[in-house]
């Protein structure tokens, strides 16, 4: 009988502490509960007011942009370059801002940043081309007006001209306009123009294959536009410089500004003074500018390039825009893989 109920003292404290170990779970439960109801609460307090933040910020330096923009308006040739410069850096600075808080957005305050982005890109471009015309040079051929000391009118358009619709060159009598130069449509040649020949000059490079290219001096703008299998060094750009389809090549130059677009696996020896810009692009490779010839510090003070500002690893790739994580489609050169030899 004592046996008997031994056990059932010994029953009734193992249901009792179950039942307090049931308490105390249940207990926990609605603690961690109520914690992550306080962690969500204040998260999403928090994205507000980044939200809010970005909104705020971004208005501001939009407006600031606008701004600068506005002032372009009547001002004189070298007004208007170094307010269209600083309003390109500051849209780059903006786009960056809006990649790093992309991840906190929603899907309308993200497509209405990217839309006032492209607005202010357009708008530059729109004031570029209008307040800084490129001068085009061409012959006329003597009219039947002319030789019977008639006057012509101003509107006149330049006999047998032409637009390549690949290049976007205009041509007269079959020729480029003088102030471009370049090659086009070459397979397997080492092909080079020298300082004189370039000098403040565009640059259009088109359609070459497995081809060694050496550009010495210091361009106006430089052009590669469907390039495949080959070796593309440059001086000092001015301005900018265009890439668009380009595969499996080397490229290396000095600019203001780098946009590039539909290229892949190609290698790129970069100084630029703002940031490199790409889209729909992979397997991109980026490392410092390292070709020389001796007169290169003297073009590099005719491009007016700052040769101590390089931000030639500072890429902002428009396809990708999770903040924190690097993008897939470029990385940066690793410096025992570098080229140090450029010799043909």
């Amino acid at each position: 009988m004592d046996e008997v109920n031994q056990e059932n003292e010994v029953q009734k404290d193992f249901n009792a502490s179950k039942i307090q170990e049931r308490m105390e779970k249940r207990h926990q439960a609605r603690i961690e509960d109520t914690e992550r109801r306080k962690e969500a609460k204040q998260s999403q307090a928090v994205s507000e007011e980044k939200s809010e933040y970005f909104s705020s910020t971004f208005s501001s330096q939009k407006a600031g942009i606008e701004e600068l923009l506005s002032g372009c308006a009547g001002a004189d040739r070298a007004a208007v370059t170094q307010k269209l410069e600083e309003a390109t850096n500051q849209t780059l600075q903006l786009q960056k801002f809006l990649n790093d808080s992309v991840m906190f957005l929603t899907q309308y305050e993200l497509k209405q940043a990217q839309g006032a982005l492209q607005k202010l890109q357009t708008t530059i471009t729109e004031i570029r081309e209008e307040a800084l015309p490129k001068k085009k040079f061409t012959f006329r051929a003597r009219s039947k007006a002319a030789d019977k000391g008639l006057a012509e009118p101003d509107d006149a358009p330049p006999p047998n001209t032409e637009k390549d619709a690949d290049t976007g060159i205009t041509k007269v009598g079959g020729a480029p306009s003088s102030d471009q130069c370049g090659f086009s449509n070459k397979n397997n040649g080492v092909l080079m123009k020298t300082a004189e020949e370039i000098q403040s000059r565009d640059v259009l490079l088109t359609h070459l294959t497995n081809c060694k290219v050496r550009l010495f001096g210091s361009p106006s703008t430089l052009h590669l536009k469907h390039i495949s299998s080959c070796e593309i060094l440059c001086g000092p750009v001015s301005t900018s410089v265009f890439v668009d389809h380009c595969s499996n090549s080397t490229l290396a130059f000095a600019c203001q500004q780098l946009r590039t677009h539909n290229t892949t696996d190609t290698q790129v020896y970069l100084h630029v003074t703002s940031r490199a810009i790409i889209e729909d692009c992979r397997g991109l490779g980026f490392a410092p500018f390292s070709w020389s010839y001796p007169t290169m510090d003297q073009d590099f003070t005719v491009s007016g390039l700052d040769r101590n500002r390089n931000n030639w690893n500072q890429v902002d790739d428009f396809n990708w825009l999770a903040a924190g994580t690097h993008s897939p489609n470029w990385t940066v050169i690793p410096e025992e893989d570098r080229r140090t030899s450029w010799d043909l």
